[in-house]
This record gives structure tokens, C-alpha cells and sequence, in this order.
């Protein structure tokens, strides 16, 4: 029997290899950061090039330190960042435009238009999402518009679409393979989520040619296989990275909630079989297909939570590297309240304001950066507490004390959960194994190839590392909150 599982983590900022054991304990890792690339304010891309050789990099790194060969391994698993959006010409694989991130506000307008124009409620009600730039639709008809000649090579059939996960297959397969997974088709706001197929409608309202989308698969299945590393691979998984994460996670029953501290923040919470409409700007979108059966969450999503950390590191240079922010910010005096609203491209839930932007409130002349480093970390757990109470609101059964399981890079941040379990009053978990979106995709990987466990016996695996009891009185907790409410309601006044 093969020894190992392969998952390949395409992140935002940077791309991860892990290789598992098929008992699903890491075995080696490998990460490379890759640039970002900012053409204007509000407008985010990334070099495909860049995105690929981190891909090669990262897994030869990982097959060399181990001496894994390909019949070693049992299955590949693909995880990525979700709505950025790129667009290859079949016949050469060369992206035609750098990708489009999640994070990219550049069609704004083209949103309000259709929302002017009354389509919201229709691709609402479809697709379980709100039209906004975040998601894939309107990146590809701006492609389709931007480049030269791209529609009408579209319209022929020559262009193929895909998020990062679809562009990675295709590359990994030779070409030979041009699909997507339930989950990443999901955040495109051109499938039915019900259905679970494109949808005709909703294709000719952003004139997108059908002939550009990619097939769309299970998370768990047959996506082909890759020989690029000296011998075959099969591909088993795929699966947009929150979803990976909730799976990793082992949030399988109606009513767990994860919540994921990367670049931006993610919280999704288990909803069952049906899906659930949102009545408080929750998005519904698909956790996970497997066997043609779909499961569905509401979530809830931050733009901006460890970016606010690359934001003090990079941009003001008062740290050097991501983990000193947290001696810095308990350096801060407890008598200054500093709120950071870190809507750099934004704000997302519940607001959904493309045109926000960020804002520094209750400076004195006493404050500095270490009370501007505390408000970056603590500005996750007002927003997530944003998230949670709209997840009450629309699903009542989800209690007040409602265990929060989180992962991601910030979560290795006492200082950050901490005050996350304080602000929401409920007990945080932090799992023994961190990497869940790669832990989750390897296990579907290991899933579809007969090597690991049903989900039950998957979830029964999960381990705590720690967990974070609130401990701030409820009057502190209170005064925080409304001057969180009051700075958030002053940047989304702002003209």
C-alpha cells in the first residue's frame, strides 16, 4: 500500500506542499511565498507563472527532504484560494492576463450596474451569493472585455476559465483534464447551488460562453492524474480552501462552526442538506459535495485579517516579521482604545461595502504603534463577532456558547484567540494539527482512494491543542463593542 498523501495548498500569499502519512500525520512541509501585485488602489493580481513554479517548487521540496517517490503516494489533493480568476488559452496553457484576485475591487461598478438594474435578488436566490467583486463572475467578464480579442476567442471555444485549483489541474494533467470541484464553483455566482450545475441564466447575464467553464466535479473523485514529478500521480480531491479547512476540521454535523485566521477570515457554519437563506448578508454556499449529495453552510467573510499583519510589517515596517506583532501589542496601554476598521479593499460581512476603506479611530497623542499593533489583532475578534451574531440571527438552534474551532496562521496567536473567546463569549479550540485546509484535502484525497476512514471515524480523529475560556467581564466586553460599532458605522459614512 502507498505510503503517503500529497496536498498542495495554493494560498493567497503563498503556496504549501504537505505530504501526510496515510494515518494523516504531516510528514514533511514545504512553503514559498509569491508576489502581490497592486496595478492601483483596490486592484490585487498575481503572476499564474509565479503561482505554477511555487506549485513545482514546493512539491519537489517536499518529495526530495522525504525521498517519497510517486508510487509512494496514494492520492493528490488540491486546495486553493477560491474566487481569483484566471483565464488560458487551451491550446498554448498561457494565461492570457495575470489573475484576478479575490481581493480586487476593480469591477465595483459593474456590480452596482447589475444591482441598479435589479438582478441581485435572481443571483441571490441561485447561487446562495451577493454581487459583489469578490466573486468570479465579473473578474472573467473583465478578462473577456480587457484583452484583446479574448471574447470572440471565447465564443469559439479556445479560452478555458478556472479558479486556481482548475488552473493547476490543467496544468498538473498536460491539459488533458479541465474541471472544478462543487465547492470553488460555488463562489463563481454562475452555479445553481441547488441544482448543482452551471446556470444558462446567469451565464448569458454576465456573457460569459459556457464554453469557457470548466466541468464541475465532487470534492472526493477522479480528476485524473499528473506524471510531471516522475512517475504517476493520481489526483483524488479538490476542494476550495475554507471548505478544506471545514472538513479538516472534522465540522461534518449541523450547528459546528470553523473559523479560518489566514490572509482574510473565514467562518462557516454546518448547515445540513439544505440550504439556508440568509437573512442578515450571510452568504450560503456549498461545504462539500461527495457521492452528488451536497452538504451546505452559511459564511461569513472578512477581507482583511492576518493582511492587516502583513500591513504593519510591510508597509509601516514597525515589525519584522508576522509573530512579533504580538509582543508588540501586549506592549500597548491598556488605557488606550485604538480601533482599527482594516476595509482595505473593503469591508465584507455583513456590510458588503466594495467602497470602504480603512480607518484608524480614537488616536491620542499617547498612542502609538504598539496600540496600533494590538488594534490589527484585536479587529479580527470584533469581526468575527459580526459574523457569529448574524449566524444566530439565521440559525437560532446555534447557542450562545457555541464552541468556535479555528486555524489558519493567526490562530497561532494567543494574544489574537484570546481576546477572540473574550469578545465572543464563548470558548475558542485550537487543533492539534493547524494545517486543517491541507489536512482536509489530503483526507478526501485518501477518502476517494480507499485509505481512510468514513467522515465520522475521520472527525472522531480530531484533537484539541488548546482552548481559550473568555475571561473579560461582560461591561468591558460591551463598552469594546460599541466603540467597534461606532468606528465601522463612521467608515461606512465616509464619502
Amino acid at each position: 500500500m502507498p505510503d503517503y498523501l500529497l496536498a498542495i495548498d495554493q494560498g493567497t500569499t503563498s503556496t504549501r506542499a504537505i505530504l501526510f502519512d496515510v494515518a494523516l500525520a504531516p510528514v514533511a512541509t514545504a512553503q514559498r511565498e509569491f508576489p502581490q501585485i497592486y496595478p492601483a488602489p483596490g486592484l490585487v493580481e498575481h503572476d499564474p507563472e509565479a503561482i505554477w513554479t511555487s506549485t513545482l517548487t514546493t512539491v519537489r521540496e517536499v518529495l526530495t527532504r522525504t525521498g517519497a517517490r510517486p508510487g509512494d503516494i496514494a492520492a493528490l489533493g488540491i486546495t486553493n484560494q477560491r474566487e481569483t480568476a484566471l483565464v488560458w488559452d487551451r491550446a498554448t496553457g498561457r494565461p492570457l492576463h495575470n489573475a484576478i484576485v479575490w481581493q480586487d475591487r476593480r469591477t465595483a461598478a459593474a456590480c452596482d450596474a447589475l444591482r441598479a438594474a435589479g438582478h441581485e435578488p435572481t443571483i441571490s436566490a441561485r447561487t446562495g451569493l451577493l454581487l459583489d467583486p469578490y466573486f468570479s463572475a465579473t473578474k472573467i467578464a473583465w478578462l473577456l472585455d480587457h484583452v484583446d480579442g479574448a471574447r470572440a476567442a471565447a465564443r469559439a471555444g479556445r479560452l478555458a476559465f478556472g479558479t486556481v485549483d482548475s488552473f493547476l489541474l490543467w496544468r498538473l494533467t498536460g491539459g488533458k483534464v479541465h474541471a472544478t470541484d462543487a465547492t470553488n464553483a460555488a463562489r463563481t455566482l454562475l452555479m445553481d447551488i441547488r441544482r448543482g450545475g452551471w446556470d444558462p441564466g446567469l451565464c448569458e447575464l454576465f456573457d460569459i460562453p459556457d464554453a469557457v467553464l470548466p466541468q464541475i466535479r465532487d470534492c472526493a473523485g477522479d480528476f485524473g492524474a499528473t506524471d510531471i514529478f516522475g512517475g504517476s500521480i493520481r489526483i483524488l480531491a479538490m476542494a476550495g480552501d475554507q471548505q478544506a479547512a471545514t472538513v479538516g476540521q472534522g465540522c461534518f454535523r449541523p450547528g459546528m462552526v470553523k473559523s479560518t485566521y489566514g490572509t482574510g477570515c473565514f467562518a462557516l457554519l454546518h448547515t445540513g442538506e439544505t440550504p439556508i437563506v440568509s437573512s442578515n448578508r450571510l452568504l450560503t454556499t456549498i461545504a462539500y459535495q461527495l457521492g452528488g449529495r451536497r452538504s451546505y453552510a452559511l459564511e461569513g467573510t472578512i477581507f482583511i485579517a492576518g493582511a492587516a499583519v502583513q500591513w504593519l510589517r510591510d508597509a509601516l515596517k514597525v515589525i519584522g516579521a508576522a509573530p512579533d506583532v504580538n509582543a508588540l501589542a501586549a506592549a500597548a496601554d491598556p488605557a488606550e482604545q485604538v480601533y482599527l476598521v482594516p476595509a482595505f479593499v473593503g469591508l465584507g460581512a455583513p456590510w458588503w461595502n466594495a467602497q470602504a476603506r480603512g480607518a484608524v479611530y480614537g488616536l491620542t497623542r499617547k498612542s502609538g504603534v504598539a496600540e496600533l499593533a494590538r488594534a490589527a489583532l484585536e479587529a479580527v475578534g470584533y469581526q468575527t463577532r459580526d459574523l457569529l451574531e448574524a449566524m444566530r440571527a439565521d440559525w437560532p438552534a446555534m447557542g450562545a456558547d457555541t464552541v468556535l474551532r479555528v486555524d489558519g496562521g493567526m490562530a497561532a496567536s494567543d494574544v489574537t484567540m484570546q481576546f477572540l473567546a473574550d469578545m465572543l463569549a464563548a470558548p475558542v479550540d485550537r487543533p492539534l494539527v493547524m494545517e486543517t485546509t491541507a489536512l482536509g484535502v489530503a483526507y478526501l484525497a485518501g477518502y476517494a482512494a480507499g485509505v481512510c476512514p468514513d467522515l465520522p471515524d475521520f472527525a472522531a480523529r480530531w484533537r484539541r491543542e488548546r482552548r481559550f475560556e473568555p475571561r473579560m467581564d461582560t461591561t468591558t466586553r460591551e463598552r469594546k463593542w460599541a466603540g467597534w460599532r461606532d468606528a465601522v458605522e463612521r467608515t461606512l459614512s465616509r464619502r
